[in-house]
């Protein structure tokens, strides 16, 4: 019988989320006669060392997957699973996304002290979040708030909101509900209000581009719909070379209508100033993820994102 060994990061929710991939793969080896077990790697990453810094000041996207893909080129693991949202645009060579499954909710959410909604916070309220992204659009909608920055898993997030002061914390709902803790969200954001990051709500499961047996197995875990919707998120984010230093958020979803049996994916994506103060975004649509992609992020450079980005990064 082969080992398959699965490389992941050792948070509570990175392992929650590892061991229902790999129950799900369980299930699709005994529909389909494979014979494999399954063993657990568990790997520390820069970015879970580093607790006490914003991660736009510590490199931003990368920082939670590097050490991961280098065990997966050392062999060490057969494949990894990831957040997609820690995934960089470009991949490291030998390595591809092996397959990207059912996508949870990709939406934010308020965890507040009192109240339910974001119009509920009180005048000047403390608001936590490292995100630079979720802190431009929730200034842009509450100029009035104070956003501070707030580290850790969600466990610890959830305790400094009552430790240090926070009224509202901000957390990506998908994280919640996968750990079970769906009960804490006070709202959620609509994506009107607060676009997602880029494949928020996704796993990506990399493995090596010469393991057959694998990609064999990945290809039976593949969920298309959610696949196609993240290549045109991934596809914008790649265009305007964004990561977690930059405010950058994208949205895609399938309309439903088909052409040429391929399907429509409505993409929205936003550039802001981490401020708040300015704020652009546009729709588009289209059949085919990566160009789509790359033709919204024109539409915001034409618009003066390359300027923001710039500044952005220079902060």
């Amino acid at each position: 019988m082969r080992t398959i060994v699965v490389g992941t990061r050792q948070s509570a929710l990175a392992l929650t989320q590892t061991g229902q991939v790999i129950d799900h793969l369980r299930e699709i080896c005994r529909q389909n006669g494979i014979e494999a077990e399954f063993e657990l790697k568990k790997i520390v990453t820069k970015g879970d060392r580093i607790l006490d810094v914003t991660l736009s000041k510590v490199g931003g996207k990368g920082l939670f997957v590097k050490e991961i893909e280098q065990a997966l080129l050392d062999g060490e693991v057969d494949l990894a699973v990831h957040s997609m949202k820690d995934m960089p645009f470009e991949l490291p060579e030998g390595l591809v996304v092996g397959a990207v499954p059912l996508r949870e909710d990709p939406r934010d959410c308020l965890i507040m002290r009192e109240g339910r909604t974001i119009d509920d916070l009180p005048q000047g309220a403390k608001v936590g979040t490292s995100s630079l992204r979720r802190a431009s659009q929730l200034q842009h909608y509450r100029p009035d708030l104070k956003i501070e920055p707030i580290r850790g898993n969600i466990d610890s997030r959830l305790r400094k909101l009552e430790t240090e002061g926070f009224d509202a914390i901000l957390l990506a709902a998908a994280g919640l509900h996968r750990i079970g803790w769906s009960d804490r969200i006070s709202s959620y954001l609509p994506p009107e209000l607060c676009l997602p990051a880029v494949g928020q709500g996704a796993l990506c499961i990399e493995c090596r581009s010469d393991n057959d047996i694998v990609l064999n197995l990945l290809s039976k875990y593949l969920h298309e719909p959610t696949a196609v919707a993240v290549a045109a998120e991934r596809s914008f984010l790649g265009r305007l070379n964004g990561g977690c230093q930059v405010p950058i958020g994208a949205y895609g979803e399938l309309t439903g209508d088909k052409n040429d049996g391929r399907p429509e994916v409505k993409l929205t994506g936003m550039v802001g100033s981490p401020d708040g103060q300015q704020m652009l975004k546009e729709t588009r649509t289209g059949t085919d993820p990566e160009r789509l992609g790359r033709e919204l992020a024109e539409a915001l450079i034409a618009k003066g994102a390359a300027e923001l980005l710039a500044a952005a990064r220079e902060e």
